[in-house]
């Protein structure tokens, strides 16, 4: 009987140690899973912030085209002719 109770008591000690170990890798999991999504959404502000500067860097290239700089000149044109040409549909649209 006592050799019974020393394997129960074994497997009680492990069980417990068990269960301890599960408690803190879900803790740990929801720390993580946590931050995950803190950094997904600094991923995603950075992103749009990215994609703001981008727009903010064409018109300025525009910009800067249109004040006389030879260096974005033909791209220039070529967005100018591109609006022509967006603005000569729209009215052949607005015709018919």
């Amino acid at each position: 009987m006592s050799e019974l109770s020393k394997v129960i008591d074994s497997l009680e000690v492990k069980f417990f140690k068990l269960s301890k170990k599960l408690e803190n890798f879900e803790k740990l999991n929801n720390d993580l899973v946590q931050e995950l999504s803190v950094v997904k959404e600094i991923m995603k502000q950075k992103e749009e912030k990215i994609h703001s500067l981008e727009k903010e860097l064409e018109s300025l290239k525009i910009t800067n085209s249109l004040l006389g700089s030879d260096e974005y000149k033909k791209e220039t044109k070529l967005k100018i002719n591109a609006l022509i040409r967006e603005i000569d549909y729209c009215i052949a649209q607005l015709s018919e």
